[in-house]
C-alpha cells in the first residue's frame, strides 16, 4: 500500500494533467488572447497583421517579408502577407510617391500571381490610396 503522501502526489499530477488538457482547450477559444499556432508561418503571419493593426509597418513589413520568403508558408498565407506588404508600400511615407505604386502594384501582382481569383473586401477595395492600384492589377489583361 501507499502511503498517503505519495496518494497526494498522485491525485496532485493527476489534477495537473487535467487541467492542462482543458486548458488547451480552453486557450483556443476566440474571446481569448491566447491563441494557438500549429506552425511558425502561421504565428507569422498573425504576428505581421498584428503589427500591421497597431501601427507597427516597419516591424510588419519584415515579418511579412520574411514570411513569403519562407518555402513552408502556405499559399493563402502568402496571399495575405502580399496584400497586407501591398498595403504598406501604399502608405509608406519614407519613400517616393512612384516607389511605393510600384511596390504596392509589385506585392497586389504576387498575390494574384498566387490565385487570380484573389480579391479585397469591398471597404478595402474603396481605400483611397491602394483601391485604384488594386483595382488597376485586377484589370490588367492577363498573359
Amino acid at each position: 500500500m501507499l502511503d498517503s503522501g505519495k496518494n497526494i502526489m498522485l491525485v496532485g499530477l493527476c489534477v495537473l494533467t487535467l487541467g492542462g488538457c482543458a486548458m488547451k482547450s480552453f486557450c483556443g477559444d476566440a474571446d481569448s488572447d491566447v491563441k494557438l499556432f500549429r506552425t511558425p508561418t502561421e504565428f507569422m503571419i498573425n504576428n505581421g497583421i498584428k503589427n500591421y493593426e497597431d501601427g507597427n509597418y516597419s516591424a510588419s513589413l519584415t515579418i511579412l517579408q520574411n514570411l513569403v520568403a519562407q518555402k513552408s508558408a502556405t499559399k493563402n498565407e502568402k496571399i495575405l502577407a502580399y496584400k497586407y506588404l501591398a498595403f504598406i508600400h501604399c502608405i509608406s511615407s519614407t519613400e517616393s510617391r512612384d516607389y511605393r505604386e510600384r511596390m504596392c502594384r509589385d506585392s497586389f501582382k504576387k498575390a494574384f500571381d498566387l490565385n487570380p481569383e484573389f480579391n479585397l473586401s469591398p471597404a478595402e477595395a474603396g481605400h483611397p490610396v491602394w483601391g485604384p492600384i488594386f483595382s488597376s492589377v485586377k484589370n490588367t489583361p492577363k498573359k
